[in-house]
């Protein structure tokens, strides 16, 4: 079984921005095998089962907030049996232009504090990760207000493009790993 981890934070406040870019690629996953999320008892998550070919896929979107991703995460892949490497974590990236894709087998949390948590739990950075493009954040305004506020008008459409080529990328990581992915969608 594969794992794709969107990460982001709950509630209404926070959709469409940049720092949710995973939770909307997941969703969009999601939609387009026409799958709902579903709350778990268990973990503060929700998650729902997706196929791509023959493989069974576990989307799931930690409820934890983003800084404490890995609280949720952790103990639900070690229920389900799964190692980190059959998990693909989508999140987002301020230093990377819109649109963006950068794919890894492994590698630190750089600044992103929702892969530090997830490092910090799982306790190896040897997990993929996909990181979305969502800069730059304009000159002058401040980083959190940027991640945490809604895309302007003038970059939804390159946002939506966005969330579409990392779902791409997420279904050719399930059929095709991590190597191959990486030459056809890091750029």
């Amino acid at each position: 079984m594969k794992m794709v981890v969107g990460l982001g934070n709950p509630g209404r406040g926070y959709e469409a921005t940049p720092h949710n870019i995973g939770f909307e690629v997941v969703d969009a996953l999601a939609r387009a095998d026409g799958v709902k999320f579903r709350k778990s008892w268990r973990f503060p998550l929700e998650s729902a089962a997706i196929r791509v070919g023959g493989d069974e896929v576990l989307l799931v979107k930690p409820h934890t907030f983003m800084n404490r991703s890995g609280d949720a995460v952790a103990p639900f892949l070690r229920k389900k049996g799964a190692g980190p490497e059959s998990m693909l974590v989508v999140v987002d990236d301020v230093e990377l232009p819109l649109g963006s894709l950068r794919l890894r087998a492994r590698g630190s949390a750089g600044t992103h504090n929702g892969l530090k948590s997830l490092i910090e739990r799982l306790g190896t950075m040897d997990f993929p990760r996909l990181r979305v493009g969502v800069g730059p954040a304009p000159p002058g305004r401040d980083l959190a207000a940027f991640v945490l506020g809604k895309f302007p008008a003038d970059r939804q459409d390159d946002a939506d493009r966005a969330v579409r080529r990392a779902a791409e990328a997420v279904v050719a990581w399930v059929r095709d790993g991590v190597e191959k992915t990486m030459n056809q969608f890091n750029r």
